[in-house]
This record gives C-alpha cells, structure tokens and sequence, in this order.
C-alpha cells in the first residue's frame, strides 16, 4: 500500500473501531445508554469496520480503494446521523423517535424488566464536555475522519 491509500486505509479502519470502542466503553463502564439514534449512528461504523477489514486481504488495489471508499461513506453517514442527533440534543429540530428503554429476561422477569426500565431520551444529552455531546463528537469526529479518507483516495495514485 502505498502511503495515502495506507494512511485513508487505517483510518477507515481504526476511526470506526474507536468511536465503536467509545460507545460501548460509555455504555457498559459508563452506563451511559443508548437512544435509540445512538444505536443509528453505530449500525453504519459496523459496515465501515467489515469493509475496512475486508480490503486488508484484497490485493488488487483498485478493489482496496474501493472497498476504503465505501467503509469511508459508511462513517460519513454516521457522521452525519450524529449531527442530526446532536441537532435534537440541542433543541434545533425535533427528532424522530421519543425514547429507548433497556430491557431482559422472560416472562414475569420480563415485565418487572420492562416497568423499572429507564427511558432513555433521545432529546437529552446524557454527557457532554466543552458543551459538546457524544452525538457531537460523532459528528465532528467522523465527518472528518471520512472527509480526510476521502481525500487521500482521491489523492492517491493507484499502483
């Protein structure tokens, strides 16, 4: 790989894997739990990890290229389902779904799951820092993140 198909390569594969590793870190560390658009906004990382990973065993290197290119789309996308998120947080727009809850087990351990489950609110920010949320910082951190791959394709000479 030469080095900016190798640098958007890794970056394709290390920025999903990071902000996934976040996510899951704030959930089960932190018990900060999701919203229903949080779990959006992992759904396209998802993609980009496999994709990402996928091209390391490609060896044609326009399929490579291709293949960094959609896992870039793919963060791109949760990006952007970030910032709409952080948009609701922010009281800009409305969203599109009420709240999530977290629920388990069967039966009559399935309704007392579901009555003592807490709402999560997908209109309130749980945590920020620097008045940033975490759905912010999805933003910020994987619209560029995809915008830096996306260049480096573009860039890059294909060999």
């Amino acid at each position: 790989m030469n080095g900016r198909i190798g640098f958007a390569h890794w970056l394709a594969f290390l920025l999903p894997v990071g902000l996934l590793a976040g996510a899951y870190g704030s959930q089960y560390i932190g018990g900060l739990y999701p919203c229903e658009m949080c779990w959006w906004q992992r759904y396209p990382h998802y993609e980009a990890a496999v994709l990402a990973t996928i091209a390391f065993f490609v060896s044609n290197p326009v399929y490579r290229k291709a293949l960094v290119a959609l896992a870039a789309l793919g963060i791109l996308s949760s990006g952007l389902i970030g910032g709409f998120h952080a948009g609701v947080e922010y009281g800009w727009w409305e969203g599109l779904t009420a709240c999530t809850a977290t629920i388990s087990g069967s039966g009559d351990e399935l309704l007392r799951s579901i009555m003592n489950a807490p709402l999560i609110r997908c209109d309130t920010a749980p945590w920020t820092l620097f008045g940033v949320s975490l759905a912010g910082y999805n933003f910020l951190l994987s619209t560029g993140g995809a915008i830096a791959i996306l260049v480096s394709i573009w860039r890059a000479k294909t060999s």
